[in-house]
C-alpha cells in the first residue's frame, strides 16, 4: 500500500510538473502532422524509379517527435498531444470542407484550384484519421513497454521499434481505407510498402539527431519517465498510476 500511495504521489507531482520544452514540441508535432496530411498526402511521386506519397517526406518526422515526447515525458503526457493533433486534424479538415462550400465571389475564378489543393474527399480524411490515431498511439505504447523492458538502455531500439509498430499500422490503415477503389491495387500496395520503408528508413537516418534531442531535453527538464504503471487507454486523460 505504501509503494501504492508513492507511485501516485510521484506520478501526481509528474502530471503538475511544469516543463519549459514541452509545449514547444507539441507545436512542432501538430505543425508537421498537418502540414504532410493538407499538403502532401493525396500526391503520387516518381523518383529514381520509387513510386512513393509526398507526404512521406514530411510525415515521418511526426513519429521522431512521438518518440521524443514518450521517452523524455511519458505515455500520458504523449497521449494529450496525439489528441491534440486529432482535434486539430479534425479543424482542418471542417475548415477546408466549410470554406470550400462557400459561394465564390463574382470575378473569383480560383474556385477549381482552391478544391483541388484543399479539397481532400472525406474518405482520405477519414482515412487519414483512422490511421493516425492508430499508429500513433501504437507507437507510443510500443517505445514505452520497450523502455521498461530495455530498463532505459539502447534508445535507438526503442525509436526504431516503435516506428516500426506505429508506421506498419499507419500504412496497413491508410492506403486501403483512402484508395482502394480509386487508385489501381497494384499502385495502392506498391505505394504503401514504398512509403512503409522510406517512413522507417527515415527514422533510422535521424536517429542521431533524435539522441541529441532526447539528451538535451532530459538534461534541461530533469525528466526521464517509466511508465511502470501507466493506464495505457488511448481514451483516459486521468493521471498515471506510476
Amino acid at each position: 500500500m505504501t509503494n501504492t500511495k508513492q507511485f501516485e504521489s510521484a506520478a501526481q507531482a509528474h502530471m503538475a510538473k511544469s516543463f519549459r520544452y514541452y509545449d514547444l514540441i507539441m507545436a512542432a508535432f501538430v505543425t508537421i502532422l498537418l502540414c504532410s496530411n493538407l499538403i502532401g498526402a493525396a500526391k503520387v511521386c516518381t523518383l529514381w524509379g520509387f513510386t512513393f506519397g509526398a507526404g512521406v517526406l514530411f510525415f515521418p518526422i511526426s513519429y521522431v517527435f512521438g518518440d521524443i515526447l514518450t521517452e523524455v515525458y511519458g505515455y500520458a503526457r504523449s497521449r494529450k498531444v496525439v489528441w491534440a493533433g486529432f482535434a486539430a486534424m479534425i479543424f482542418a479538415s471542417f475548415m477546408s470542407w466549410f470554406i470550400l462550400s462557400l459561394p465564390a465571389a463574382p470575378g473569383w475564378n480560383f474556385q477549381h484550384e482552391y478544391e483541388v489543393a484543399f479539397g481532400n474527399a472525406w474518405r482520405i480524411v477519414g482515412a487519414s484519421l483512422t490511421a493516425y490515431f492508430a499508429g500513433e498511439f501504437t507507437n507510443s505504447f510500443t517505445l514505452a513497454k520497450m523502455k521498461i523492458l530495455t530498463k532505459g538502455r539502447w534508445l535507438w531500439t526503442r525509436t526504431v521499434g516503435s516506428t516500426i509498430a506505429g508506421e506498419g499500422v499507419d500504412s496497413i490503415i491508410f492506403y486501403p481505407l483512402a484508395f482502394w477503389g480509386i487508385w489501381d491495387d497494384g499502385l495502392v500496395i506498391k505505394v504503401m510498402i514504398t512509403n512503409y520503408f522510406l517512413k522507417v528508413g527515415w527514422e533510422v537516418l535521424m536517429t542521431p539527431l533524435t539522441y541529441k534531442i532526447v539528451a538535451f531535453l532530459k538534461q534541461k527538464e530533469k525528466e526521464d519517465y517509466y511508465d511502470y504503471h501507466t493506464n495505457f487507454s488511448p481514451f483516459s486523460l486521468n493521471t498515471p498510476k506510476n
